[in-house]
């Protein structure tokens, strides 16, 4: 069994940075590919950034040249340091892997507030 447990998230001024740590217990964390995801308030979840196993990633665009995503499979664990933070950036932040087309796995979140 696969848990995720996510930390860093706080509250910050436009402009500041963030890092936030995705630690993974159980499963091969090596392996898998790991994603962020975040939810505004009143809005679905949306995909922020993933990273393959072999270090290859991706990041939706309005992120782009702001967020790392990076992973240390020493600790099992996956970052997003976020710099530049607009207060469109606001929400709870989510990890998320799945190791198997029927294994989806969340973290329980953590709050992103970026105040203008």
């Amino acid at each position: 069994q696969v848990q995720l447990v996510e930390s860093g998230g706080g509250l910050v001024q436009a402009g500041g940075s963030l890092r936030l740590s995705c630690v993974q217990s159980g499963g091969r964390f090596s392996a898998n590919v790991m994603a962020w995801y975040r939810q505004p308030a009143g809005k679905q979840r949306e995909w922020v950034a993933h990273i393959q196993a072999d270090g290859r990633t991706n990041y939706r665009d309005s992120v782009k040249g702001r967020f790392t995503i990076s992973r240390d499979n020493n600790v099992n664990t996956v970052y997003l340091q976020m710099d530049n933070l607009k207060p469109d950036d606001t929400a709870v932040y989510y990890c998320n892997t799945q190791p198997t087309p029927w294994e989806n796995y969340w973290g329980q979140g953590t709050q992103v507030t970026v105040s203008s």
